[in-house]
């Protein structure tokens, strides 16, 4: 169990980056969704002690993680959102090493290790290829196997799809999928996809603050007959924001199509729907924005 109370982190020029975060994460896949600027990374750094917190307190099986960081890094697996790599390096001899720095002594350990990584993540085939010449997912699914090794019992992947082709994202997210089943894992995204088809719980943080949490099914369920549809004139966008509560809109066929949230219809030309998680991820966000 990963416990986090009141923290908070303010930067040098004033940032107040994290705003009294309390979250409990157990076992399974767990999903931080919020935008860019909310202060995920922040969060994710904290929690795999790259930062130490201005206030509050992280435990993980009843660890303290602020007092005791190398007693952490010892069960943990961080993939970052950007991580460098040696031009020149294999697959193979990277994570070879890496395994050296989680203190695997053993060449024998070590081959048995990494040849099980590369496989798992399916990258046997070109082990002996430099890393820095992978495409964006073998990268990804190479900063994975680095994370897993140690048999680690907490994992931070901090926005790990941004960027892959869809066939790319569905395999990263399958092999996510398989390691979480035993772990606690924390996926940091503003993906909101990511979040839906993979995660039993998540929570949504803006402005440094915990807006909303708790499972998927049980906050859609929440915006049960709240949700209602539109099609207007792109022209037409600015004056519904104005009469209603407009919690996302995209262009279609040349015409908006607007999603608004009402305890009773709002008019005639409205539908109502099913929102999803990404209905709830916006209402949130629109919450918060007004709010402020």
């Amino acid at each position: 169990m990963l416990s986090i109370k009141n923290l908070t982190h303010i930067y040098p020029n004033g940032v107040r980056a994290l705003d009294g975060v309390d979250l409990e994460v157990e076992k399974g896949m767990f999903g931080l969704l919020g935008p860019n600027g909310a202060g995920k990374s922040t969060l994710m750094r904290s929690i795999a002690t790259l930062q130490t917190p201005t206030s509050g307190s992280i435990t993980f099986d009843g660890l303290d993680v602020i007092a005791e960081p190398e007693k952490l890094r010892q069960t943990l697996g961080y993939l970052p959102q950007d991580f460098g790599v040696y031009p020149r390096v294999s697959a193979y001899d990277m994570l070879d090493h890496m395994a050296v720095l989680k203190g695997i002594a053993s060449a024998a350990d070590r081959r048995t290790t990494v040849e099980s990584l590369l496989v798992q993540v399916n990258l046997w085939e070109v082990r002996k290829k430099a890393v820095a010449g992978y495409s964006g997912g073998m990268r990804q699914r190479f900063g994975i196997a680095q994370a897993l090794i140690g048999r680690p019992r907490l994992i931070i992947v901090d926005e790990p799809t941004a960027g892959l082709d869809p066939e790319e994202r569905n395999r990263f997210l399958n092999l996510l999928a398989e390691i979480g089943e035993n772990v606690v894992i924390i996926l940091s995204t503003h993906i909101v996809e990511d979040v839906s088809e993979l995660c039993p719980r998540m929570a949504v943080l803006a402005g440094g603050k915990i807006l909303r949490q708790g499972s998927p099914a049980a906050l859609i369920d929440e915006l049960k007959g709240k949700v209602w549809r539109r099609t207007i004139a792109k022209t037409d966008l600015e004056a519904c924001r104005q009469e209603h509560e407009v919690i996302s809109s995209r262009l279609a066929a040349g015409q908006t199509v607007v999603h608004v949230l009402s305890n009773a219809s709002p008019g005639k030309d409205f539908t109502a729907i099913e929102g999803g998680l990404e209905d709830v991820y916006f209402s949130t966000l629109t919450a918060s924005r007004r709010a402020a």
